[in-house]
């Protein structure tokens, strides 16, 4: 009789409680991660900022990029940190389904922002002549519109479901997030909706996304093929190495999370958490990196900004 149980007004993240040692361990990691990630992102974010060389539509979606990894880093890993460091293991229900929402609604927009890079790139090596003019600001505004709008609302049932549920007895989350499942598994009700939405909404907008990624750069590949012209193939191909080797980051992290959920009798269930918080900051920390290395006219504006 759920009139009888007490209502509960938070949860407690159980984060590798069966192996402290992990906690030591990561937390040096964890921290430099941060701060590279923190770091490089605003690095990135400055130079496009004030190099006006930088102020076109490729390096606008790399800035967006930026945002939303920064974004991640900080609705995720400051809490795993205080966490590992303090034992604050204690999250108030508003912060949980917020942290919830964030998550799930900057995942996919980081996404869908690869997607709109990945047709950035599919015009400018497939239709070179037709690139400036359908590639514009305007096109770039309207995306990010699209990229927005999409994922905020596409993500919004999935806190909203997970909140209006009656958690009763269990408070312990066992995950260092608030991972939607983690979460909604802790509830007296029946909660197949939520693993229904959480499932079609990840397939929906990340499978499609990827999808349609992969089909970009299949062609891109078949026009590289076909370039004649002595280095024209290689200097295409670094263009769109970095892209891709994100990319590839990103759904690699993504598919085998979903893989050691599928095979939990299989692995330890800590590795599913440590894959979960990993998948908000290593990309983070990659994205700025690959770029700024690869990127000759990124790497030229960090230097003359370190120069004045």
């Amino acid at each position: 009789n759920s009139s009888s149980t007490t209502e509960i007004s938070e949860f407690v993240l159980n984060c590798f409680v069966r192996s402290p040692i992990w906690q030591r361990w990561l937390s040096l990691p964890l921290s430099l991660l941060f701060l590279l990630a923190m770091g490089a992102n605003a690095t990135l974010l400055i130079t496009i900022r004030l190099e006006a060389s930088l102020h076109e539509p490729m390096y606008y979606l790399l800035s967006l990029l930026s945002l939303l990894d920064i974004v991640l880093c900080l609705t995720v890993i400051p809490k795993v940190l205080l966490i590992f460091w303090f034992d604050l293991r204690p999250i108030s229900f508003s912060a949980c389904f917020l942290q919830m929402y964030i998550m799930n609604c900057f995942l996919a927009m980081e996404s869908c922002t690869f997607l709109i890079m990945a047709y950035d790139r599919y015009v400018a090596i497939c239709h070179p002549l037709r690139y400036p003019s359908i590639i514009t600001d305007e096109f770039v505004g309207k995306a990010a519109i699209f990229i927005v709008a999409r994922n905020a609302l596409a993500t919004v049932p999935i806190p909203i479901l997970s909140a209006r549920l009656h958690y009763c007895q269990q408070n312990v989350i066992e995950n260092c997030i608030c991972a939607n499942l983690s979460v909604s598994r802790l509830s007296c009700n029946d909660v197949t909706i939520n693993r229904l939405y959480q499932f079609a909404g990840g397939w929906t907008l990340l499978g499609s996304d990827l999808i349609l990624i992969f089909l970009s750069y299949s062609f891109i590949l078949r026009a590289v093929l076909r370039l004649k012209a002595k280095g024209a193939a290689a200097k295409a191909m670094s263009t769109c190495g970095s892209h891709f080797i994100l990319i590839l980051f990103f759904s690699t992290i993504l598919l085998v999370f979903v893989l050691t959920h599928v095979a939990k009798k299989m692995v330890s269930p800590d590795v599913p958490i440590l894959l979960n918080v990993l998948h908000h900051i290593i990309p983070a920390a990659l994205n700025p990196i690959v770029y700024g290395v690869r990127t000759q006219e990124i790497k030229q504006g960090i230097l003359k900004l370190l120069k004045k």
